[in-house]
């Protein structure tokens, strides 16, 4: 867990309880007693009213907001609407962190506007992505995080079916349909494939280097996504 998100749990969890203990935030957080006292001396030092002591217990004073996680209606609306495409149309972790995003950002917001979360009239129909191309997108996810290459055999509009090996770089959402922008290697050019005609799809060992060119940037410059 990065520091910046074990201050935002650890501010979460004395938000909601009385009295709580060095040794309860620590088992909660699966960190050491030590880092539960740095982590608060530092949250009071910053500002956060935070009273108590080593030994007894903590509590946070009420009231207390974080104001960088404040928004206005407009903004609650938009991440929720936000969200509810993403639970939608991307695969079950995608969607799952979705969620999760948006009960932080319920946890902080005044209680004026936590309703604002749930009752956005704003709606992504739940027609879940089919299976196959949802474990798909995960599986790219980590490819295109990890720098991996991939291999799979592609079949274009036309029928015809052949083998790549390419650069995973960005995926793209067009209503119904992703797709993979890439480095192709067979046509040593930028190209794009639609998730739901690739198939026998392989994560490699091989990663890929930045090379001026070849990066997603340069696709995006260069290429409108149609299929190859």
């Amino acid at each position: 867990m990065r520091r910046a998100d074990r201050l935002f749990q650890i501010i979460q969890l004395l938000r909601n309880r009385r009295i709580t203990t060095a040794s309860w935030l620590a088992e909660e957080l699966e960190i050491s007693e030590r880092t539960v006292y740095r982590d608060i001396s530092d949250l009071m030092v910053s500002g956060v009213p935070i009273e108590g002591e080593a030994g007894v217990g903590y509590i946070l004073r009420k009231g207390f907001d974080l104001p960088p996680l404040m928004f206005n209606q407009e903004e609650i609306a938009a991440l929720s609407f936000g969200a509810r495409i993403v639970q939608s149309w991307a695969d079950p972790g995608l969607a799952k962190s979705a969620e999760q995003a948006l009960k932080k950002i319920e946890a902080v917001l005044p209680d004026a506007l936590k309703h604002r979360i749930e009752h956005t009239p704003l709606f992504s129909p739940m027609v879940r992505l089919n299976s196959d191309v949802a474990a798909l997108l995960a599986q790219l996810r980590t490819a295109i995080g990890k720098t991996q290459k991939i291999t799979f055999l592609y079949t274009r509009l036309d029928g015809e079916t052949s083998q790549r090996m390419v650069w995973p770089l960005g995926l793209f959402f067009w209503g119904q349909v992703w797709t993979l922008g890439s480095w192709c290697e067979l046509r040593e050019q930028h190209r794009s494939f639609r998730l739901d005609r690739m198939q026998q799809v392989a994560l490699e060992t091989e990663t890929y280097p930045y090379v001026p060119g070849k990066t997603l940037q340069d696709f995006l410059d260069i290429t409108n996504c149609e299929d190859s």
